[in-house]
């Protein structure tokens, strides 16, 4: 079987910004299937439109059975061509933002199915065939946990420093830096807030092991993959109750998921897995989860096939 991933932006395949595609892509190839990758260069409808030839070559060279696109315009625009079914996925934002839901409700309506990595993404499109709930997985080859005192030791971090780790760069509006400030400013213990910028992928990995804790502050968010890259170092988490954090990290110990923006309570939840310096069992979750990389290709090859016997 052929598939054909697309997705958008002018960073490299592999950059943090296209991971979750890239990682997706290399696991549907260990399960044996054929895989190709089409980045779409440009923004906004004339820049997406400029992509046709070059996608309509590919499609011709390739002869994908499948085209699986992230993000929902570019699961409409993967539409603009019928001979081939398109499976799309959306992220979050495709849903959560009013103009970018326009272009994801005509793509909902011309895939052939539909992937949401949350529930909630999933009750906000009003979808209710031909769907499922798929987050994307986690690489848990290289999200693993590692003794504090090495990953320390990779970033030259003082073994008795509090560290908090950000959940994404200080500067990005969404994630709320303004609530995480407030937090980190009630608490007690002497703290290093870090941000999550320029670490190269591996990097991250030894990073979440090296932290005492992630902290999530967003206005909205999909299905984070920072918070099942966490768990599954077991680094203890405390967030607010966006996008399926809640649903991701369930009962698991040393993670706080809060209702409500509350800086007071969120710092003192915080507090408290500062002063108890234990690890968490998130990476026990992730396999309950079935949120293993490998895991999900074997989910989507289900749907694909589904959908090659329902055309045939």
């Amino acid at each position: 079987m052929k598939v054909l991933l697309v997705h958008s932006g002018n960073a490299v395949l592999n950059s943090s910004q296209y991971t979750f595609v890239y990682e997706q892509g290399e696991s549907l190839k260990k399960i044996g299937l054929e895989v190709q990758y089409f980045k779409i260069i440009g923004k906004g409808v004339i820049g997406y439109l400029s992509n046709l030839n070059r996608f309509k070559k590919s499609i011709k060279e390739f002869q994908p059975d499948i085209i699986h696109a992230h993000y929902g315009l570019c699961g409409l625009f993967s539409n603009l061509q019928r001979k081939i079914p398109v499976v799309t996925t959306y992220h979050g934002s495709d849903i959560n933002k009013i103009k970018a839901y326009y272009f994801s409700f005509l793509s909902i309506k011309l895939s052939a199915y539909n992937i949401f990595v949350s529930l909630k993404n999933n009750i906000k499109s009003m979808v209710k065939k031909d769907f499922s709930i798929i987050p994307c997985g986690v690489d848990i080859e290289l999200f693993k946990p590692i003794e504090i005192t090495e990953a320390r030791k990779y970033f030259e971090f003082n073994l008795d420093d509090n560290i908090v780790l950000f959940a994404s760069a200080f500067d990005r509006v969404v994630k709320n830096m303004v609530l995480a400030k407030e937090i980190i400013s009630k608490i007690k213990n002497n703290l290093h807030f870090i941000e999550l910028k320029e670490y190269k992928r591996d990097e991250v990995s030894i990073l979440l092991s090296s932290v005492d804790a992630l902290l999530m502050t967003s206005f909205s968010e999909g299905s984070p993959q920072i918070i099942k890259e966490a768990m599954a170092c077991n680094c203890p988490i405390v967030s607010v109750n966006v996008g399926d954090v809640q649903h991701i990290v369930g009962d698991t110990i040393e993670c706080f998921i809060s209702s409500v923006y509350d800086s007071s309570l969120l710092a003192d939840k915080l507090n408290n897995i500062l002063n108890n310096k234990q690890r968490s069992n998130g990476r026990k979750r992730i396999f309950e989860l079935n949120l293993s990389n490998d895991s999900v290709a074997k989910q989507l090859l289900v749907i694909y096939n589904q959908i090659l016997e329902k055309n045939n």
